[in-house]
């Protein structure tokens, strides 16, 4: 695949998981200039979400669409995303003709369930 191609398919994973954010994000106002898909080019965080979309989702969101993926490596660069802050690390991923899957730590999803609890 051309490095071009690949590109415009992370790109479209970007944009389709920002439509379901922005889609959840209207309930509180949330507009389309809160939550913006960072040129491929750029590094850091594939989704730059403002100060008032951040305070609803505080993730440094990392987007893979390869039919191939290292998990493991993907979601370390979604760590470093939030290194020196106190964002979520999370990565999206999908292949062709798949769902849109996400990935987070243990204790940060049972945090999301249970937010008025800490895990022993």
């Amino acid at each position: 695949m051309k490095t071009s191609s690949a590109k415009a398919k992370g790109r479209r994973l970007c944009a389709e998981l920002r439509e379901a954010l922005l889609k959840i994000g209207r309930w509180h106002n949330i507009l389309p200039e809160d939550i913006v898909v960072t040129p491929s080019g750029v590094t850091g965080e594939d989704l730059y979400l403002s100060p008032h979309a951040r305070k609803l989702f505080n993730f440094a969101i990392e987007c893979k669409n390869q039919e191939n993926l290292n998990v493991w490596k993907a979601f370390e660069q979604a760590q470093s995303h939030a290194k020196g802050g106190d964002k979520i690390p999370l990565l999206a991923f999908k292949r062709n003709k798949s769902k849109l899957m996400v990935c987070l730590e243990l204790e940060h999803f049972l945090k999301l369930l249970w937010p008025d609890t800490s895990p022993t």
